[in-house]
């Protein structure tokens, strides 16, 4: 890990008046320094030193980006630049983000706040920073070409704007944004209320939903891809290097996201049922606040939803689209589910040596054998539970509720010791009767039989079945 906080405590004599251009050495000089994070686990909060108190969000995979005090100014220094980042162990993908990693790291600041954020272009383009949600002067809106020029590579620019409302927000480019957002740039934008006791939670997690199409044994996303994508991650992480969402027994619970992917994904936790809060619009009033246990998140959107954790144990959150739940899943693979594969399996060795028949019986076998696989690419299916493989990958994660932990302690707690006679068991008694079974209508019509066929072979009259042989 790489973190530089040199020059935060310290204030510049900068007075800037606009997203403009920023040159000179006097200038330069006065820049607050960009620290930069090169691991991919989650950093304890960042608690404000001065100003108005707030609980801070912790950012799943990803860290808090430390602010410095010039007059009434906040000021904060985005780096664009490509990063490496791990998906999980055994998988790095090089991708474009800010300051180390991808996502970029998140802006917590308070409502009222004049906020100064700097911007250095150190890549090979144009880029611009949108404040996604943010009701901000037209020109510091970050769209290039449109409210400002783009940045050029190896420029710096700065947006000053107040903050006029708390809630849940995000940055991404508007500059060339199908390639920029689809090799990882983007962050959170979390504002908090002015009065501290407004929507106070004892635990804030926020991430972002992204994916990316990178081929196994690649290291780069297609960016030209638009609906095919292989890897479904919640901050450029894939399960099993989400981290674990931890929270005391008792604690009120905050998990906000936000989704840059090409589609929506429903939100599903296990365990407990929560009130969605939050929107793109802001707060919802307390009274309209509705129950859910899923919440579904279109592209574009955000979302935070609350709960108090007063039920222990291991409880998965996970989209509930089944196939955002693997690994680099080819989508060109063939379904051998009911095919008997004994007499095809020596014929394919014979051309592909160490071949192993899979998905006669379902994908479920993936999750326990152990593969060869070619370099940085993860398995479908990958991760262990204390009961074995728990077959998932992608967008999933665990909400590990703890009784007894610091207020502060977000550390893996490990799993979950049930308590004697609460978990589900195999049956050894008496047989149990068949059930009864409806019976299925039945039209009384012969099911078609299709049968391959060797295209080199000339059929005869008598395999065509009179002329009309299936195709």
């Amino acid at each position: 890990m790489t973190v530089s906080r040199r020059g935060f405590l310290g204030a510049g004599g900068l007075a800037l008046a606009g997203a403009s251009m920023i040159s000179g050495r006097t200038q330069a000089a006065s820049l607050p320094e960009a620290p930069t994070m090169t691991e991919a686990t989650m950093q304890p909060p960042l608690y404000p030193k001065s100003g108005p108190d707030y609980q801070p969000v912790v950012t799943l995979n990803g860290w808090t980006l430390p602010w410095r005090q010039n007059g009434d100014w906040k000021e904060f220094h985005l780096v664009a630049e490509p990063v490496v980042r791990e998906l999980a162990p055994g998988m790095k993908a090089h991708l474009w983000g800010y300051n180390g990693q991808s996502p970029g790291p998140t802006i917590e600041a308070v409502e009222g706040d004049r906020v100064r954020i700097f911007v250095t272009n150190k890549l090979p383009e144009n880029t611009a920073v949108h404040w996604h949600g943010q009701l901000l002067p037209n020109g510091m809106d970050g769209v290039g070409g449109l409210t400002q020029p783009h940045i050029p590579p190896g420029r710096t620019f700065v947006y000053e704007f107040i903050l006029r409302k708390s809630g849940t927000f995000m940055y991404h480019p508007h500059s060339d944004e199908m390639v920029q957002m689809a090799m990882g740039m983007m962050g959170f934008f979390v504002v908090h209320p002015r009065d501290p006791a407004e929507r106070r939670v004892d635990r804030d997690f926020v991430f972002l939903l992204n994916a990316f199409d990178i081929e196994a044994g690649s290291y780069v996303p297609n960016v030209n891809e638009m609906t095919d994508f292989n890897l479904w991650c919640w901050n450029s992480r894939v399960f099993p290097g989400i981290d674990h969402l931890v929270a005391r027994q008792g604690d009120k619970v905050r998990v906000r996201f936000g989704n840059l992917t090409m589609t929506n994904h429903p939100i599903h936790m296990h365990g407990y049922d929560f009130k969605v809060t939050g929107t793109d619009g802001g707060w919802v009033p307390e009274g309209a606040a509705w129950p859910e246990v899923s919440v579904d998140v279109a592209v574009g959107q955000m979302r935070a939803f609350e709960f108090v954790a007063d039920v222990p144990g291991d409880w998965a959150i996970h989209c509930h689209k089944s196939h955002h739940t693997m690994n680099a899943m080819g989508h060109d693979v063939r379904n051998y589910i009911g095919v008997n594969m004994k007499k095809t399996t020596p014929a394919l060795k014979k051309i592909a040596p160490g071949y192993m028949p899979m998905g006669s019986n379902g994908m479920g076998e993936m999750g326990s054998m152990e593969m060869p696989l070619p370099d940085n690419t993860l398995p479908m299916m990958t991760g262990y539970g204390q009961f074995g493989p728990i077959e998932m990958g992608g967008m999933f994660s665990v909400v590990k509720v703890r009784p007894g932990l610091d207020a502060n302690d977000y550390k893996d707690p490990g799993w979950y010791k049930h308590p004697e006679g609460t978990v589900a068991y195999e049956w050894t008694g008496e047989q149990l009767a068949e059930p009864a079974r409806a019976t299925s209508p039945d039209s009384g019509v012969t099911a078609t039989e299709f049968r391959a066929k060797d295209p080199r072979k000339r059929p005869t009259r008598t395999a065509q079945g009179g002329g009309h042989g299936n195709h």
